[in-house]
């Protein structure tokens, strides 16, 4: 199954855009793949006015988020995978929505077994001499 994450990002955009907010993305720099500039970073993170008038050829995939921008003056290509993306808000008044941090492991895991999860059945608790002990029922009122 795949992550709701770039359709939630997208529809706070439009949201946003249709309210007359300017939409901002908080985005974890040490994710594989942002391409950000790097003066702009602290503390690993990096925050981005992602409004059509402060961006060029914005484009909000499944995958990742990529656009031209300019900051102090100089064009950057920006390209940020949506796993990256730790928060959507809006600079008026700070509505939005945050996302929980994925380890990227985690995610290529996901990705690799589409999404399936293989559950192993629990060990049976041994008792002192190495036999499985019994099993306890009891009687509730």
């Amino acid at each position: 199954m795949r992550s709701t994450r770039p359709y939630l990002i997208r529809a706070m955009h439009e949201w946003m855009l249709d309210n007359n907010l300017t939409p901002y993305l908080l985005v974890n720099t040490e994710v594989a793949g942002v391409s950000v500039p790097p003066r702009h970073i602290e503390e690993n993170r990096i925050t981005l006015n992602v409004s059509y008038s402060a961006t060029k050829n914005l484009r909000m995939g499944n995958e990742q988020i990529d656009f031209s921008a300019r900051f102090q003056g100089t064009p950057v290509s920006v390209q940020i995978p949506t796993q990256a993306v730790l928060a959507i808000y809006a600079k008026e008044t700070g509505a939005g929505m945050a996302f929980q941090e994925e380890s990227s492991v985690e995610s290529q895991q996901e990705e690799e077994t589409g999404n399936e999860r293989t559950a192993t059945p629990p060990k049976p608790p041994v008792s002192g001499d190495g036999k499985p002990s019994r099993p306890v029922l009891r009687i509730v009122k």
